[in-house]
């Protein structure tokens, strides 16, 4: 099955990177991530668990691929997700593969918990890594990797990974009601600047209310419209 390019329409895996970064040096973050560099003078070489706050995804909201996920097949989607998290299987890997199935060679983190701030998906995530990299600081799995790029304070984004169907309507790439939601997947770039990863979720709250809500479909220039769109950004 193939990826859906930004801006392309038809049948195929949708990922989209305009989720959150992993951002330590974030003065939001500094509090969450204040322990993470303690390499000798305690007993682990990293907290754990280490638990971040994501915003997760935006629905009604036209972004960087060039789609927009409607209100009641995200909301949809995002209720079925909580199953997984219910039965401890909501895992999402390393950098986003071309299929629909979550290989456990590449998994490093898990979904624990998400609740909706208006349109906007927010989460709370685990990166899972393993005793030899919390102990002693031998990385072995992607978990491990991307727990120690956070160490580093690297940025790392979140991004959805699904499945189904993308057609055009009135101007705008609108997903279909066959999309099923495989997983969140972390990558290096996530395609929405400035919606970070926070401890706290208040601390993301700005950022969710400052997104650009999706174009307006019945107005009868909408031409004029994508164009002011186009120049905002």
């Amino acid at each position: 099955m193939n990826i859906l390019l930004p801006n392309e329409t038809g049948y195929g895996i949708l990922v989209e990177n305009d989720a959150g970064y992993i951002n330590p040096n974030d003065s939001h973050n500094k509090d969450a991530f204040k322990s993470l560099n303690r390499l000798s003078n305690g007993d682990r070489i990293i907290e754990d668990p280490l638990i971040v706050f994501a915003i997760l995804q935006k629905c009604n909201t036209q972004n960087k691929n060039g789609r927009v996920y409607p209100q009641h097949i995200l909301k949809r989607e995002a209720d079925k997700y909580n199953n997984s998290i219910k039965d401890n299987s909501s895992l999402g890997e390393s950098d986003h593969p071309a299929s629909s199935i979550i290989t456990i060679d590449n998994v490093s983190h898990s979904i624990c918990k998400m609740w909706w701030q208006g349109d906007t998906l927010v989460g709370e995530i685990e990166i899972l890594m393993t005793p030899g990299f919390v102990n002693y600081g031998i990385a072995s799995t992607k978990g491990d990797r991307i727990a120690n790029l956070i160490r580093k304070g690297k940025k790392i984004g979140v991004s959805s990974r699904g499945v189904g169907s993308v057609k055009e309507e009135n101007g705008n790439n609108v997903v279909q009601d066959d999309y099923d939601l495989i997983c969140w997947d972390i990558v290096t770039q996530p395609s929405t600047p400035g919606s970070y990863i926070f401890r706290d979720e208040r601390d993301a709250k700005p950022y969710m209310e400052s997104v650009v809500k999706q174009l307006p479909i019945n107005e009868s220039d909408l031409k004029t419209h994508l164009n002011k769109f186009l120049n905002i950004l």
